[in-house]
């Protein structure tokens, strides 16, 4: 799979005034992509396409070069204390994604120039905790590594954290293309994680991403490399032969992997949706295979009151026995940090 490369660019002005910001302009210029000038990287109103469906898979190709003015990071629980704002948007077209309603009609990507305004930022959050570690979640509204080869942001971001003792990043990404990450001065500051999903989850629901062999190829590069090593199986997900699948999963991720790996991770996060989700993923996709039935399902109140649809008792037992416990079986020393 090729690395992302927008069909179309949006400047704000006020990027061009910052190095990353005139290096990419220089760059899509010369390459004869189409660029145009935005007053906001917020709102972009002169999007081409016919249809809202048309839009949509536009704006998924479409890169917006802009200044993170907001400068108070959101909480990142349970993974990290904050969210690191480096980038909002994604080029994969996941189905399940949770991206598909809190962009909402913003699904095009989005990159901050102002890094040193940014890593300044992250430098205060981390004195006020000292001396208590302070995590910090690189991929809540993106993924990072999609867009590396354009940014070179990530890598900025993992040698900023390499100087601070009391800090520490981590990003999750479904993306191969790590090469350039790999020689980062690193120093073990930054946890480097694959999200990975039985054949039929990938085949299915997570087009525009690389195939899961890719992805353990690069987890070996990253482990390699000397990266703290992590992965995400998320969505969990129950359907047709599910046990078998994900238990192969896990072999392959085992036959994969050195066997005395340390401080490995998993991350466990099983499917749930909101009925404003299924509405939006039903009109994007409209022949998913993404199963969103609530008669199936368990209602679950969320924060602000909000319902999420998530599996009964007895198959989430299931999957909270069996998955761990497979894990347990190939990696005996990994830390399964969480499984909801």
């Amino acid at each position: 799979m090729k690395p992302f490369m927008p069909d179309l660019v949006y400047f704000e002005p006020d990027a061009l005034k910052y190095p990353l910001g005139q290096e990419l302009h220089e760059k899509f210029s010369a390459l004869g992509t189409p660029v145009k000038i935005t007053p906001s990287h917020n709102r972009i109103t002169d999007l081409p396409g016919s249809t809202e469906l048309e839009k949509y898979r536009i704006a998924k190709r479409t890169l917006v070069v802009g200044i993170r003015k907001t400068l108070k990071f959101e909480p990142s629980k349970p993974s990290a204390e904050y969210a690191i704002p480096l980038a909002t948007g994604c080029m994969g077209h996941c189905h399940y994604c949770y991206l598909q309603t809190t962009l909402g009609n913003r699904p095009y990507i989005r990159v901050y120039v102002n890094l040193d305004e940014i890593f300044a930022q992250a430098q205060k959050y981390i004195d006020e905790r000292a001396p208590e570690i302070t995590r910090f979640e690189a991929a809540c509204t993106s993924d990072p590594v999609g867009i590396e080869h354009l940014t070179g942001s990530l890598k900025k971001a993992i040698e900023f954290m390499a100087t601070q003792p009391m800090g520490r990043l981590r990003f999750v990404t479904k993306f191969a293309h790590v090469d350039s990450l790999l020689d980062a001065d690193h120093r073990g500051h930054t946890r480097f994680r694959f999200s990975v999903n039985a054949d039929y989850v990938i085949n299915q629901m997570e087009p525009a991403t690389s195939p899961l062999s890719d992805r353990i190829e690069a987890a070996k590069k990253v482990a390699a490399a000397g990266y703290p090593l992590g992965f995400i199986i998320a969505p969990i997900m129950i359907f047709d032969g599910w046990e078998e699948q994900y238990a192969s999963l896990i072999r392959r991720l085992a036959e994969a992997l050195p066997p005395d790996l340390p401080d490995l991770t998993f991350e466990l996060i099983t499917h749930r949706y909101t009925a404003t989700a299924k509405r939006i993923i039903e009109e994007r996709y409209p022949k998913t295979k993404l199963a969103m039935n609530e008669e199936e399902r368990k209602k679950k109140w969320g924060r602000y009151g909000r319902v999420k649809y998530v599996y009964p008792d007895e198959p989430m037992r299931e999957i909270k026995e069996k998955i761990p416990a497979w894990l347990k079986t190939s990696f005996p020393n990994a830390e399964i940090s969480y499984i909801t």
